[in-house]
């Protein structure tokens, strides 16, 4: 005997589903919760002190501008602003040049059919399991003037004008070691990422360039590098992200302060010894220039994710 389904039944049907298509911001909740407690709440707040100026980690005399006023036109504060500024952009070029590109080349070889692929994968991407402090820490002992590896084989090699260079110690070059060390340690990132882009490209495309008779730099050029441009703009603005919120690589290979003479200081080390260690003219932490510091990055960086998306919906409706 056919059980009859009555209409009541079939109308309900679509009902619940709408219910349930309906409810899906129920399951962003949570997320949302940690998202604007951990991150939004804090950010609106620092943006709240840089108004505020005062002694101690909680600034209670409001001076409006005041901080952002001293912040640009104070010759100390100044001073020390633009050189962080110009500090991570050296260090944001020296790791899109370097740790971006050597991710790029490990990734297109990776993505062929080597021998023993994953065993280069695990050694790539070793530096960065590693501890940034035990990095740094290892690289300092490397770079030792006096008794360092990197002296030492130069010295071996013949020469002798770098067999006590202080790498580390000469503000000429120091900045650009950061960059390498830095380099070094996070290339297996943009490396992964880059091979995924790889990997999600259909392989009927390289089979229709076989049967056409391309060779590897033609595939490269005209399949492989058109199809990873969105993949190249990611791994840009995560570096870009990165290096202007870096702080724990100059501190483990040189010191909070910038060292030497200030060639190394960057915006994270700027804001950690003005807004909280209080290495200042006063003497004290001063959270107010330090919280206007925090919003500056802020903006410099919502500058830059800006720019990435416009760049990016510009070349998506070209391709549509």
């Amino acid at each position: 005997m056919k059980q009859k389904v009555s209409v009541n039944t079939l109308g309900a049907l679509p009902t619940k589903m709408k219910r349930k298509r309906d409810c899906w911001f129920l399951y962003t909740i949570p997320a949302l919760i940690i998202y604007i407690w951990f991150m939004a709440f804090p950010l609106f707040n620092s943006m709240r002190l840089s108004l505020y100026t005062g002694s101690g980690f909680v600034p209670s005399h409001f001076v409006g501008l005041k901080n952002y006023v001293d912040l640009f036109t104070n010759p100390f504060f100044r001073d020390r602003l633009v050189g962080a500024i110009i500090h991570t952009g050296i260090l944001f070029a020296i790791c899109m040049g370097i740790q971006n590109t050597l991710g790029l080349a490990f990734a297109n070889i990776l993505s062929g059919s080597l021998k023993g692929s994953s065993i280069y994968r695990t050694i790539i991407f070793l530096p960065a399991t590693l501890s940034i402090l035990v990095t740094g820490f290892l690289w300092r002992l490397i770079l030792n003037p006096n008794w360092g590896a990197v002296n030492q084989v130069l010295a071996m090699l013949g020469m002798t004008r770098f067999s006590n260079y202080p790498w580390l110690g000469d503000p000429k070059v120091a900045m650009i070691i950061v960059g390498l060390v830095t380099a070094w340690q996070w290339v297996g990132i943009p490396t992964m990422i880059f091979l995924a882009g790889f990997q999600g490209i259909p392989e009927d495309l390289y089979e229709a360039a076989n049967i056409d008779g391309a060779s590897r730099r033609q595939v490269f050029w005209k399949i492989k590098a058109p199809l990873l441009i969105p993949v190249v703009g990611l791994v840009s603005i995560l570096t870009f992200v990165g290096n202007f919120n870096s702080f724990d690589n100059v501190f483990a290979l040189e010191n909070p302060n910038g060292a030497p003479d200030y060639s190394t200081d960057i915006m994270g080390t700027l804001f950690y010894r003005i807004g909280i260690a209080g290495q200042n003219p006063i003497g004290e932490p001063n959270m107010g220039v330090g919280a206007s510091i925090a919003t500056v990055i802020f903006f410099i960086l919502l500058t830059g994710v800006t720019f990435w998306m416009i760049s990016q919906n510009r070349n998506n409706k070209k391709f549509e």
